[in-house]
């Protein structure tokens, strides 16, 4: 009986391995794409005064002004992140899973403040109703945010944000912006306390609906419109000065919420697809 060359029969298993390897990523289907997460930088356009750089809530912006630690959370769970410097439309729009808008400026965050304008609007509400978009809407509270044409585009989706200041926390006295009574929501899940600091609330009317209520007022919503959602919450919330224990007490657990959030989120795109 010939003896069968073990060192050949290695080189065979092998090369059937990468070969079989090869053949399943050829055909992996088309929503494993990275998702794509936009961050707006023309409604929120602020200056650094001693940088004369865009800063505040955003991806780059690694101080605790910036959203650099939301970023490695999203990059982290697979998806792609970049920024959006001008105003969207159906082109730019299209090639993204979610668009988030932040704490639109006022005029005296930006002497020349970009509005949400009528055109504007029809396309972030076609997107989201058409193409599955998922919008995130992260205001601040009165007086440091634009409201009025930030609420002509919520209120398509029946959501109001209210000319409000809750939550005021005098220095480190945490506990003035504890959130503890949370319900049962993929956000909350094995979160016990979240921080909140001067925020607004909503007003809603159908499709939104509450996701997180205090003492009969709204602090956090979602609306199914279309294809898509809206999530919104009447302060910028996570970003990097509230999202870990730099100040925050142990017993907060911001980032936690911020992870489960940004599941959420990744999870609620239209069947979980990369636009084109």
């Amino acid at each position: 009986m010939k003896m069968i060359n073990s060192k050949k029969l290695s080189v065979r298993k092998c090369l059937f391995l990468l070969l079989a390897g090869l053949a399943a990523f050829a055909v992996l289907p088309v929503n494993a794409q990275k998702k794509v997460v936009g961050l707006d930088n023309w409604y929120n356009h602020e200056t650094n005064p001693k940088t004369g750089k865009p800063y505040h809530y955003l991806w780059t912006d690694s101080a605790f002004s910036g959203y650099s630690r939301w970023g490695q959370i999203f990059t982290k769970k697979g998806a792609k992140i970049t920024t959006l410097t001008a105003a969207p439309d159906a082109a730019s729009l299209n090639k993204l899973d979610i668009y988030i808008i932040v704490d639109p400026d006022t005029l005296s965050e930006n002497p020349s403040p970009n509005y949400i304008m009528p055109n504007q609007a029809d396309a972030i509400q076609k997107w989201v109703r058409d193409k599955g978009g998922v919008l995130v809407l992260l205001a601040n509270d009165a007086p440091n945010c634009e409201f009025t044409h930030l609420n002509q585009l919520s209120k398509r989706f029946g959501i109001i944000f209210n000319y409000v200041s809750i939550h005021q926390v005098l220095k480190d006295k945490w506990e003035m912006g504890a959130v503890k009574n949370l319900p049962v929501h993929p956000i909350f899940k094995d979160v016990k306390k979240i921080y909140l600091k001067e925020i607004s609330t909503f007003t809603l009317s159908k499709p939104a609906q509450s996701v997180l209520t205090e003492n009969g007022q709204i602090l956090m919503a979602v609306s199914k419109y279309g294809k898509g959602m809206v999530f919104a919450v009447g302060d910028p919330w996570i970003y990097n000065e509230y999202i870990d224990h730099d100040r925050l007490p142990k017993d907060f657990d911001n980032r936690k919420a911020a992870e489960n959030l940004t599941t959420f989120l990744l999870q609620s795109c239209h069947k979980g697809q990369a636009k084109k």
